[in-house]
């Protein structure tokens, strides 16, 4: 990082902290970094992205019989023809290949973003009651047709996206209509933020049981933040006013009601008041946020908001890094006031962990950061990567031993490992230029 933008980004942090009344914090100086460590880091995550995850997706995935997508595949490549299939998995297939034309214009990669817009309207779009079921049978019917929120978020997300890559206007008439769905029929009038489940007819499912997100009560962190980065994707493509002061008061819903300012730890169930159900700390979606929430400010472009955001995001990123990570660089999933609850880790984890601890080293020039990164990187390659069959095995206990079987199933999918390798590459970029890594500056 350039000295002089690192005592700017240190002014601005501290200005921020004493006028918020907080004690400013004293930050480790920047230490040199060896662009030629950099250089070898950049070129491996592009290596992993073009030659394994993205390859994986295109040859093995699609349904060329019946249309779509298979279910689910096991490590060994086995297909389960009869699995259901899930909204979720074509919608993050849609973004991911969406995104990558966008950045590399590579046709296979828009043949794979059309396959997927294709059977993301012909097969999850209700076209009577509005939304996107949850989930189909494998010859295309509808199976679970609950409306939960988290799933319509990731196809604003990545209908979106499609038109950032394409310009297909008819992409951006759905996202906008989904997003409209949404709103008129999620939105909490009394207490703000978005209700999770509802019937296919958009009866609220209150405290269900079975619910596929929140467990313990009506509002979820993990909801929240997929919103928060849906909206600020439709944000990019359609300056809507509204929507603008949706995605502001949304932000100041994550930053007040899920954020614990205690602890720095999001808040993962919470009762329709936002009174927390839960103190669980679940570290992917910790460091996930710490990212998100920079990125949505910057998106927003409001200059007061993004002082704020940098200060969350590195106090959040230090709190994951002190508490969260293995000895041997992989994040652990999830803790309570005892100690540790769950020290499994999963892929999107150590994704996420990749990202966002180099985020907080372009924000804060701590070392510690980048070198948490690189651990990051260096415990997926050792373990989470499938040097046998490609991608990323899904789940492994805190051993490294493979525990799950799905290389892709309904919540098995590219986008958290593409995205990361995405982000990587441009924020390595950003450092090795000397530029400023704001999202601003990526390439649209």
């Amino acid at each position: 990082m350039n000295r002089r933008l690192l005592l700017v980004l240190i002014g601005v942090d501290l200005t921020v902290r004493c006028a918020l009344g907080a004690p400013p914090e004293a930050k480790p100086p920047a230490t040199a970094v060896d662009p030629a460590q950099l250089r070898a880091y950049r070129s491996q995550i592009e290596g992993e992205l073009h030659r394994d995850i993205l390859p994986f997706w295109l040859r093995h995935t699609r349904d060329r019989e019946r249309g779509g997508f298979y279910g689910e595949i096991g490590n060994d490549l086995t297909v389960k023809r009869d699995a259901p299939r899930g909204a979720l998995l074509t919608s993050r297939i849609l973004w991911t290949f969406s995104a990558a034309y966008r950045r590399d214009q590579d046709p296979a990669c828009l043949e794979m973003a059309r396959w997927a817009y294709d059977d993301l309207l012909a097969r999850f779009w209700d076209n009577e009651q509005g939304g996107l079921y949850w989930s189909i049978t494998a010859d295309g019917k509808p199976l679970d047709t609950r409306k939960q929120i988290y799933g319509q978020a990731f196809g604003i997300y990545a209908l979106a996206e499609f038109y950032r890559a394409t310009g297909d206007h008819a992409a951006l008439d759905r996202a906008i209509a989904l997003y409209r769905t949404v709103e008129s029929h999620s939105h909490d009038v009394a207490h703000r933020g978005n209700f999770e489940e509802f019937t296919r007819d958009w009866k609220r499912l209150a405290n269900s049981r079975q619910s596929l997100v929140s467990v313990w009560g009506a509002k979820s962190q993990n909801t929240h933040l997929h919103v928060m980065e849906a909206y600020a994707n439709l944000l990019r493509v359609w300056p809507d006013a509204e929507l603008r002061a949706k995605l502001r008061d949304l932000v100041d819903v994550m930053l007040t009601r899920i954020l614990n300012p205690a602890n720095h730890h999001l808040r993962l169930y919470l009762d329709e008041d936002w009174t927390p159900r839960s103190d669980d700390i679940s570290f992917g979606h910790d460091i996930e946020f710490s990212w998100l929430l920079l990125e949505t400010a910057e998106v927003l472009g409001d200059r007061e908001l993004i002082a704020k955001c940098k200060i969350a995001a590195v106090d959040i990123a230090r709190g994951t890094l002190a508490e969260g990570v293995d000895s041997d660089g992989g994040l652990l999933s999830e803790a309570g006031p005892k100690g540790l609850t769950n020290p499994n880790k999963e892929w999107w984890q150590q994704a996420e962990a990749m990202t966002g601890f180099l985020n907080a080293y372009q924000l804060s020039g701590d070392s510690s950061f980048l070198q948490a990164s690189l651990r990051s990187w260096d415990f997926i390659a050792a373990h989470v990567i499938d040097r046998a069959h490609g991608e990323w095995y899904n789940l492994l206990a805190r051993d490294g031993t493979v525990l799950s079987r799905d290389k892709v199933s309904l919540w098995k999918c590219p986008y958290h490992d593409g995205r990361a390798c995405m982000e990587m590459i441009d924020r390595l970029d950003a450092i090795l230029d000397q530029k400023s890594p704001t999202t601003s500056q990526r390439p649209e």
